[in-house]
């Protein structure tokens, strides 16, 4: 078991911009994620498992719900605090951060914002605390980037609704203890919906066979005419408007994310190249590699530069779905980018399990995916800057 050297770059001294608040939440996280992630996390990634005693730690690090009222069991905390979490959580393994990211803003983001007091007295510190893993369903075998031709539906009962419908690609399904489903009503408008493990005719079958997050637990949620109280219906928000409000608060996370996987490869890749001897001097003395390093630190630190910015504007609520767009594409392709170029930094050391560089390159691979593919987040920017709509 190698030891956990990461330092994170700062170039343009962007601690200079943090509270002390800020720091405190980001070096405890770092702490957490060299002692309990890194040391373990190869292992769970070669097995394909979540490594579930992970789980307590996410919590206490504020990893669920750190932006969530303290009197709902959140930290309280603002949505650069947020970021940083999700930075070094990333940094460790982008599929731990996507049970916390998921957990964080797809599940009680929703029940937070959209649900009644009761509702949110019921699930969030349990939530918060992690003794109750939720995941989001929006995701839909034939409907992904076009998520509003969705075909689960429910319907009234009279004491109760009808659901029935499946959906895929769903982090945390397979061990979730609730799910925010969306679905249609009998008027075709779509609504969240708490879904509880245990009703009947709701079954979670895992992902197998992934070469990506390999360290994340992914399912399907099938609905067979699911029995769902009427008292789980979301009722303060409708519409595809509902869940898309969900998915800039999970992407802003991604944005923040993204970063601490770069980081981790440029960091490695540096190491590397001032200690691997080729030609009689270190790699890093010849320009092809200091080319790669410095290209690295410079997308790195224009990453960082957006990223605080955006998380300025979150705070102030004056930030956008197009500029969380922008920020989830940029630096998820600017993580990949750097991942591709510090694998081949490492040679053929760079694709073995002693360094972190392939896990990260394979795990980016879904994240520059979910939550909004590539292609569609840059026609996103472009829809904001024309007025006109391309989709289709």
């Amino acid at each position: 078991m190698k030891p956990d050297l990461f330092q994170a770059p700062d170039y343009y001294l962007l601690d200079d911009l943090l509270s002390e608040e800020h720091k405190l939440v980001r070096d405890a996280a770092r702490a957490w994620v060299k002692r309990d992630v890194t040391p373990i996390i190869e292992e769970f990634a070669q097995k394909a498992e979540f490594p579930k005693q992970l789980i307590k730690g996410l919590a206490e690090i504020g990893g669920f719900g750190p932006y969530i009222p303290e009197e709902y069991g959140g930290a309280g905390l603002d949505q650069i605090s947020y970021g940083l979490i999700m930075q070094e959580i990333e940094r460790g393994d982008s599929g731990v951060r996507s049970t916390s990211s998921v957990q964080s803003s797809l599940v009680m983001y929703p029940i937070w914002k959209y649900g009644n007091e009761e509702q949110r007295k019921k699930y969030l510190p349990k939530l918060a605390t992690g003794e109750f893993i939720g995941c989001f369903g929006l995701t839909e075998p034939d409907f992904g980037s076009n998520p509003s031709g969705m075909i689960s539906n429910f319907k009234d009962m009279g004491d109760h609704y009808l659901l029935n419908g499946a959906k895929m690609w769903i982090s945390n399904a397979p061990f979730a203890d609730i799910a925010v489903v969306w679905a249609k009503n009998e008027e075709g408008r779509i609504h969240g919906l708490i879904v509880e493990r245990g009703m009947e005719g709701f079954s979670t079958p895992e992902t197998h066979n992934k070469w990506s997050l390999r360290a994340s637990a992914t399912g399907e949620l099938i609905f067979d005419n699911v029995k769902v109280p009427k008292e789980n219906l979301l009722p303060n928000k409708s519409g595809l408007g509902a869940p898309l409000g969900c998915l800039d608060s999970a992407r802003y996370g991604i944005a923040w994310g993204a970063i601490g996987a770069a980081m981790d490869c440029y960091d490695t890749a540096l190491r590397y190249s001032q200690e691997r001897i080729q030609f009689d001097k270190p790699i890093g003395a010849t320009q092809l590699q200091q080319k790669k390093l410095a290209e690295m630190i410079t997308e790195i630190t224009k990453a960082q530069l957006l990223t605080w910015r955006l998380g300025v504007l979150r705070n102030e609520g004056r930030a956008t779905t197009a500029q969380i767009s922008m920020a989830k594409r940029n630096n998820v392709d600017m993580a990949l980018t750097i991942a591709r170029d510090a694998r081949q930094m490492l040679g053929g050391m760079g694709i073995t399990g002693e360094y972190s560089i392939m896990r990260h390159m394979m795990n980016l691979e879904s994240v520059v995916t979910y939550e909004g593919t590539h292609d569609i987040h840059l026609l996103i920017t472009g829809m904001d800057v024309t007025g006109f709509a391309a989709f289709k």
